[in-house]
């Protein structure tokens, strides 16, 4: 235990460097969003700790401090994200609805293939039993790994 506390009297300013950098890795393959503020309070600390040589316990509060009321305002002044209500950013399926595309296999009995966004995708007719190949259809909705459409 001695060893890691006189590593950290001596190299105060890269601890924090290194567990700001860390943070900051986790965040980037994340992207929650949260961990960018304890990085940037982390970075912070490293700069205090670097200038005014304070004791481990303030170090500690002195993160917990930064990290607390940037998340907080973050959270109350950052715009948030304009993604539809009810809609999952993520869900790169249900996102098409609206889109146009064309058909790659005529329909019949109401199924077929369509070519939407760079992607070909196994569809269903909402109305009409059949679609010529080419035919221009637009996305009305989603059934499982299928999508709902309707010609254009």
């Amino acid at each position: 235990m001695d060893s890691i506390a006189g590593l950290y009297a001596a190299q105060a300013f890269w601890f924090w460097a290194a567990l700001a950098a860390a943070l900051l890795t986790i965040e980037v393959i994340s992207g929650s969003g949260w961990l960018l503020w304890a990085s940037a309070s982390a970075g912070a600390t490293a700069i205090v700790v670097a200038i005014f040589d304070v004791s481990v316990p303030t170090a500690l509060l002195v993160f917990a401090l930064l990290t607390l009321f940037s998340s907080l305002l973050a959270r109350r002044y950052l715009p948030k994200p304009l993604a539809p209500e009810g809609h999952d950013i993520n869900d790169n399926v249900a996102r098409l609805v609206g889109h146009r595309g064309n058909v790659v296999k005529a329909f019949a009995g109401r199924s077929g293939r369509v070519f939407i966004d760079g992607k070909e995708w196994a569809a269903e007719l909402d109305e009409g039993e059949t679609l010529e190949a080419g035919a221009a259809v637009e996305v009305t909705g989603v059934a499982g790994a299928r999508l709902r459409v309707r010609q254009a």
